[in-house]
């Protein structure tokens, strides 16, 4: 096993993970995780849509409305037939992806006794899976989940001495920001034209969503010497309205489809973008938030980054049209009830709790 990565200081900067995975193995873990559906792995192209003139209308363009109901069209097939897209023509220039990449990189090498002190980004650091009771339950990963509110300034945040951080981050987040929300707006509207519902309702989806309420986390998975089949991130759905991601070109993310799992392939020039638990709520199962992990490499560390589109705790979640199949909840509600399930029961349960009671699990 490769010894510990020091910093400049001679402070580890790994994060213990090894010493977690050897542990849960003591008591009786098992070397791969598999998690009842192991098959041979394929690897698939997600759809690619270019959502330039959707860009283009938010800012105040004059492409065609013919044109971005047929960007916002394919949006909406992909969001029922995958739960993830891919998109092109987004406006978040490489450059900038490249200066976030060179960011992550110096936080992520700073020594772990900083990383999980309480000071750097407000305690926003995450390492494994601290409520791990076997290897399913664990996440060869580090990440800082960093509240938008903390970036742009609105409350206090200590950066350190990465000076140049958050500035990047506040740029990425911005940018990801308007892909975000053209994109929930433009599958919003797909859904309300055929619900006969008003576009005015549309460009104001998601209810609650501002620059105080959303989060980018920043990921790194370290090489995993262990198992080819160890969990960079264990197998969930996201617990907000819409994510969006750019990965660099490691691989990784998995996804579930048809049953199976699938290799998402990574496109250089492209962002991924996936439904949320809420949006399915509001969807009314139209649109589909899919279960997802991320496969540890054995020979290279990868970076992701991934802004979530979330609204204020207080927030209704709402549907598009009625009868839905669930009941009325907010933010605050969904999110209190994972956290409940995951210590209980040691997983998330999800929207199958806010079922209305006539109509069958899911």
């Amino acid at each position: 096993m490769p010894g510990p990565a020091f910093t400049e200081s001679g402070g580890a900067a790994e994060p213990p993970l090894a010493e977690s995975y050897v542990d849960l193995l003591r008591r009786g873990g098992i070397a791969a995780p598999a998690d009842g559906r192991a098959a041979a792995v394929q690897e698939r192209e997600l759809p690619l849509i270019d959502v330039a003139c959707l860009m283009a209308a938010a800012s105040g363009g004059g492409e065609s409305e013919a044109s971005a109901a047929a960007c916002a069209d394919a949006m909406a097939r992909a969001a029922s037939e995958w739960g993830f897209f891919q998109v092109t023509g987004h406006g978040v220039g490489r450059g900038l992806l490249e200066r976030l990449r060179a960011e992550q990189a110096r936080l992520f090498r700073l020594p772990f006794e900083t990383k999980a002190g309480a000071g750097l980004l407000n305690g926003s650091y995450r390492w494994g899976s601290p409520t791990a009771t076997s290897l399913r339950h664990l996440s060869w990963s580090e990440a800082f989940h960093v509240p938008l509110a903390s970036i742009s300034g609105r409350t206090a945040c200590d950066f350190g001495d990465l000076s140049s951080l958050r500035g990047v981050m506040q740029e990425v987040a911005e940018a990801m920001s308007r892909v975000a929300k053209a994109a929930a707006v433009a599958l919003a509207g797909s859904l309300l034209r055929q619900e006969q519902g008003s576009q005015q309702e549309a460009a104001a989806f998601p209810a609650g969503c501002d620059e105080t309420t959303c989060f980018l986390r920043l990921n790194r998975y370290p090489a995993c010497p262990f198992g080819a089949d160890t969990f960079g991130l264990v197998p969930h759905t996201d617990s907000d309205f819409l994510t969006v991601l750019c990965q660099d070109q490691v691989g990784g993310l998995q996804l579930m489809k048809d049953a199976r799992w699938v290799a998402v392939k990574p496109h250089p020039d492209a962002l991924i973008v996936n439904i949320g638990d809420l949006f399915q709520a509001w969807s009314n199962n139209r649109y589909k938030s899919v279960e997802h992990k991320v496969v540890a490499n054995a020979k290279a560390e990868r970076f992701s980054a991934a802004y979530f589109l979330c609204p204020s705790y207080d927030a209704p979640v709402g549907n598009c049209g009625e009868p839905s199949p669930y009941r009325s909840f907010t933010f605050g509600e969904y999110r209190r009830k994972v956290q409940e399930d995951v210590k209980t029961t040691g997983r998330k349960i999800g929207l199958p709790n806010f079922l209305k009671q006539h109509y069958p699990p899911q």
